[in-house]
């Protein structure tokens, strides 16, 4: 545990992470809002929740929009027959339709429609995320130990029969009441940052059974980092059975109870 000086301002810089993950899932446009996760394949397909009909090939995504129907697309009013540009692995183009926005991604290596509606009943009646007390216990020092080379790492997904592949540069190797403990990283959103994946002995009891992650700043010169499981984060899919979310590597599963963090989300209780 990492010596916390001033608590005040450790439970408000708590709180302020919190209150941004709130907002963020709550967005408009946030996977609170997501109606549908459509497959696209060769044939073209018209939903109930976008204009046009959507189809997939070699070419890339490709909407077909009929008389009265537009897409805007990176500020373009777009009619008529629309090819998205090739979308990277878990990559995402969002296109406006009136008050919604299509989200195209491309997830396991297959291309999917995503729209999202600020009126989904799911965002409308959302209640904030329970969530642990922040607690200076779970504020730990660990040590970055870097792979020879990254090693790409196959894992699970929310969605059933999809894959997810990260090159891992490493492992955190921290410890628990003494216990040695170690997480795989991946690369983070931001420039040396790390992202851990895992489940702990809470999950299924208090926390969401599949998965939590916590991001990581890069690691010190001396290859220390700071792992505040007080941030460990629900993913989209412990809110909404749209998201893809990856699962954590097998080695992920930490034999701990880790009280700190979002836990099970009352869209999950209000459904058991």
């Amino acid at each position: 545990m990492r010596q916390i000086d001033d608590r005040a301002t450790f439970e408000q810089q708590w709180r302020e992470w919190y209150e941004a993950r709130e907002r963020s899932l709550t967005d408009p446009h946030g996977f609170l809002a997501v109606t549908a996760l459509h497959w696209l394949d060769a044939e073209p397909t018209r939903f109930d929740d976008a204009p046009g009909a959507w189809s997939t090939g070699e070419a890339g995504v490709t909407v077909e929009l009929a008389d009265g129907e537009e897409l805007t697309v990176g500020g373009e009013r777009r009619t008529g027959r629309y090819t998205f540009v090739p979308i990277a692995e878990r990559g995402s183009v969002y296109a406006t339709a009136g008050d919604a926005v299509v989200e195209v991604a491309r997830r396991g290596g297959q291309n999917i429609v995503r729209p999202r509606h600020p009126g989904n009943r799911l965002r409308l009646d959302h209640t904030p995320t329970p969530a642990y007390p922040p607690d200076p216990r779970w504020v730990l020092t660990g040590r970055y130990v870097p792979f020879g080379a990254p090693r790409p790492v196959t894992v699970g997904a929310a969605v059933e029969g999809l894959a997810h592949v990260y090159d891992a540069p490493g492992r955190v190797e921290f410890t628990v009441d003494g216990q040695p403990l170690a997480l795989t990283a991946f690369p983070g959103h931001t420039a040396g940052s790390l992202l851990v994946l895992f489940t702990d002995a809470t999950s299924g009891v208090t926390t969401y059974a599949a998965n939590r992650s916590l991001t990581l700043d890069a690691p010190a010169a001396d290859a220390t980092v700071t792992l505040d499981f007080n941030r460990a984060g629900n993913l989209p899919c412990a809110y909404t059975d749209l998201a893809t979310c990856p699962l954590p590597p097998a080695e992920n599963r930490l034999p701990v109870a880790v009280e700190a963090g979002h836990r099970i989300p009352h869209e999950r209780i209000s459904r058991s």
